[in-house]
């Protein structure tokens, strides 16, 4: 964002002899970040106006001739040049002897120095000054279109000036451009009112905007365009009002010269009317020629997809349904807020005219002109988000132009199509939760003046402040304290001590219990990996999911990267395996790994409630171990977190991924809390793996339901252990789990322990069948056990592991 600081000044009574510095970095603390300033008028020295009164012929030199300036002396200047268009009378910009002009344009002295202009002679002539192009004055016929190409820059119409002023002033130049970086939210700061808003409340000065008058004749404009809105979600607010008799012309000399400081090059009145407001009030508008209008009416639709429209710019545009266009009764007129048509551009032999500030979703207008490769100083006041309520108030200072300007009859009336109002919203307002935040002791009255500044309204009788709608940004009392800071300014506020209780950061359960896995597991020798949310749905295949299994109803994402990234997994499995075919292809041995990989479980499809979005603690590796391995890494994790219980493993899983003879549901009091096992050979080979692979997965949820850090003490045993041995015939297909099982429930409240010693099988036991042996440990806390008690516990252990068919040995 860019502003004349001479404008600025004109719009903040007081404030007139700050300089560019002063006002910088006065504004700069406040809020409005200036990142620098150009001096329109750096390097020019003691330029005056001057009338040429007599022209002469040099007497050595046929392109040079002598002239005679009046620059407000007793005695004209002599100044010989070479410029083509002078003449007798003409008003110039004269450098006299001594001055500076703009260096750059000679192309031998840099732009940031000034040449010098000394008295001299040109041919044996005296010369004693200089008259100057528009170039030598440091700008350009961009800026300035009626300075010749070539020649001295000549006023025309000018009852304003007389020879001696000061040429700076009267050229506009006397003035400098401040260059602001202003943050996306303070929308109402990309306008010239809203940084002389700003500059207001900064310097402590009154603000005076223009005061708009309502304008127009007695005809109504509906009479002359209607207006239909079919968006209105695109197109909150359209307003329109219509100019006849037409005067096409130059606007005037300090129209032209505040356009040139904001670097928007004059073109015509009614052009630059358009631009002026659009940088006074941030609202851009555009105007359209009536007669080109079909049907006297404006229609405001989504465009068809491949659409053609050709631009002002005459490039044909091809477009598409979401884009939002400006249409008459038969043909688009105008890309919404982007730019116009070529067939209702303005000409200079225009009758009426229909000016057009509406308000488009910014979004929108964004995505649009990045489809078609456009960028417009429009677009970009639309796209970040403009305040509706706005639109009508630039269309009348529009108005109110044309007529201080001569150049049109305002018709009376406005069309306003308006759905839904856009009203100023509320906010508490608590000085002492502002002081609180801001470690200040200011009064609310204080606080209150800096808020009427900013033309925030304050309801006493309910102690809110009433937000204007242009003050996108304010939305609570914190927004309320920056105001504050901003205008009491940042160095006033003293230096204090953090105010309030004392705490202690800590963290929490479930984290404490992921924490203990993933230390588990990198004690167990695994490395952490992390893998992406998005996979494909060819996954399901190359795990060898059933058609109906529950894990292939995931989430699709609207806007995938691609079919490898277009679902949200519901797995840790295929990440895991992809991980370690990674490294087996690359000749890694021995590689564990282990994730805390999140899966998202869909309650409904599609979509109508947030999924169930788990934490999955996932072991996977290949290499030195087998089953046992995992086994022995899932209960150390388990003992660690607490779950002290025994573990239970049933085979019957039921898992196509896993190896059919090599897996087990993890089960913990009753529920199961996951699953291990070895890859199945099939999905090894799809993941390009010849080797055995082993997983394990835990439901972190669930863990941390049942896991608990607290330690009870057990004091050491007073009375002696009694052992017992136990060796029995099992069939192969009875678990060991099931005879701890007998073994747990049967033991009586005296058994202490039981250990697992030996297992044989060979050619003296018979086929099918194994030897398994048990240690068992009972152990009273009161007393010294008797071989009675003893006895009764071994006779209920062993009638019990008879009901599962076991032989004792003999």
């Amino acid at each position: 964002m860019r502003t004349s600081l001479k404008w600025i000044k004109d719009l903040v009574p007081g404030i007139e002899d700050l300089t560019p510095q002063e006002y910088l970095d006065a504004m700069t603390l406040s809020g409005s970040k200036g990142e620098y300033y150009v001096e329109l008028d750096k390097n020019l020295e003691n330029i005056v106006i001057g009338q040429i009164l007599k022209i002469e012929k040099h007497p050595d030199a046929d392109k040079l001739v002598i002239c005679q300036v009046n620059v407000g002396q007793e005695e004209p200047v002599q100044i010989v040049t070479g410029a083509p268009n002078v003449f007798e009378g003409a008003v110039v910009p004269v450098v006299l002897a001594g001055g500076k002009v703009a260096g750059g344009h000679d192309g031998s002295t840099p732009p940031e120095e000034g040449i010098k202009i000394k008295k001299g002679k040109l041919r044996g002539v005296p010369s004693n000054g200089m008259m100057c192009s528009i170039e030598e004055l440091g700008s350009s016929r961009d800026m300035y279109p009626d300075a010749p190409e070539n020649g001295i820059y000549i006023f025309k119409n000018r009852d304003d000036i007389k020879p001696g002023d000061d040429a700076i002033k009267a050229l506009g130049l006397d003035d400098a451009v401040i260059e602001y970086e202003i943050t996306s939210n303070r929308v109402d700061c990309f306008s010239i009112l809203g940084i002389a808003r700003e500059a207001a409340v900064t310097f402590g000065k009154p603000f005076c905007p223009p005061v708009v008058e309502p304008t127009g004749n007695d005809e109504d404009v509906n009479d002359f365009i209607s207006v239909e809105v079919n968006d209105t979600e695109l197109c909150p607010r359209y307003t329109a009002r219509v100019v006849k008799n037409i005067k096409v012309g130059p606007s005037p000399e300090w129209m032209q010269r505040r356009l040139a400081a904001q670097g928007i090059r004059p073109i015509n009145n009614i052009v630059d009317i358009t631009n002026y407001v659009m940088e006074e009030y941030g609202q851009p508008m555009h105007a359209y020629d009536l007669s080109t209008i079909a049907g006297q009416k404006i229609i405001v639709r989504r465009a068809e997809d491949n659409e053609k429209f050709v631009t002002l710019d005459g490039q044909e545009r091809t477009l598409d349904s979401s884009m939002l266009m400006i249409c008459d009764a038969e043909k688009p007129v105008g890309i919404a807020g982007i730019m116009g048509g070529e067939n209702s551009m303005i000409t200079d032999d225009v009758d009426a005219i229909l000016f057009e500030a509406a308000c488009f979703d910014g979004t929108n207008i964004r995505l649009s002109g990045k489809k078609l490769g456009m960028r417009t100083d429009a677009q970009s006041k639309f796209e970040k988000g403009l305040d509706p309520n706005n639109a009508s108030a630039a269309i009348d200072r529009a108005c109110q132009l044309i007529e201080v300007l001569g150049c049109g009859e305002v018709v009376g009336g406005m069309v306003d199509v308006y759905g839904k109002v856009k009203k100023p919203h509320e906010i508490p307002f608590q000085p002492e939760r502002i002081n609180r935040l801001l470690g200040t002791d200011l009064s609310a009255e204080q606080m209150l003046d800096y808020f009427k500044s900013l033309e925030l309204e304050y309801d006493a009788d309910r102690n809110v402040m009433i937000i204007p709608t242009f003050r996108q940004d304010l939305l609570g009392t914190a927004d309320l304290a920056e105001e504050v800071a901003r205008f009491y300014g940042y160095s006033n506020i003293p230096s204090t001590l953090p105010s309030g209780e004392s705490t202690s950061g800590k963290v929490s359960f479930k984290h404490r219990v992921e924490d203990v896995a993933k230390e588990t597991a990198e004690f167990c020798g695994f490395s952490e990996g992390m893998t992406f949310s998005f996979e494909s749905p060819k996954v399901f295949d190359k795990l060898r999911l059933d058609a109906d299994d529950p894990l292939r109803r995931a989430i699709t994402i609207a806007n995938p990267q691609g079919e490898d990234y277009s679902i949200m997994k519901t797995t840790p499995l295929n990440g895991m395996l992809v991980s370690l075919a990674r490294n087996f292809n690359r000749r890694n041995k021995d590689v564990k790994l282990y994730e805390m990989a999140k899966i998202y479980l869909p309650k409904s499809l599609p979509l109508t409630e947030y999924a169930d979005e788990r934490v999955q603690f996932t072991l996977g590796f290949y290499g030195e171990g087998d089953f046992f391995t995992m086994k022995g890494v899932v209960e150390e994790f388990l003992e660690r977190a607490g779950m002290h219980d025994i573990v239970d493993y049933d085979p019957n899983a039921g898992k196509n991924f896993l190896h059919p003879g090599r897996q087990a549901n993890i089960i913990y009091q009753g529920k199961v809390i996951g699953y291990m096992g070895e890859v199945h050979p099939e999905v090894c080979e799809n993941y390009d793996m010849k080797t055995r692979a082993y997983i394990a997965v835990l439901d972190m949820p669930f863990i941390t339901e049942m896991a608990t850090f607290d330690r009870h003490f057990k004091g050491i045993a007073k009375h002696p252990a009694v052992n017992r041995d136990i060796s029995m015939v099992v069939k192969k297909d009875i678990l060991v789990g099931q005879i701890e099982k007998v073994i747990r429930e049967k033991g009586g409240h005296h058994l202490e322990s039981y250990h697992l010693f030996d297992i044989y099988e060979g050619s003296q036991i018979k086929a099918g069948y194994k030897s398994v042996a048990y240690s068992i440990t009972f152990r009273a806390n009161d007393r010294t056990l008797e071989e009675k008690d003893i006895t009764a516990a071994m006779d209920k252990i062993i009638a019990g592991l008879e009901d599962l068919g076991i032989e004792l040995r003999k």
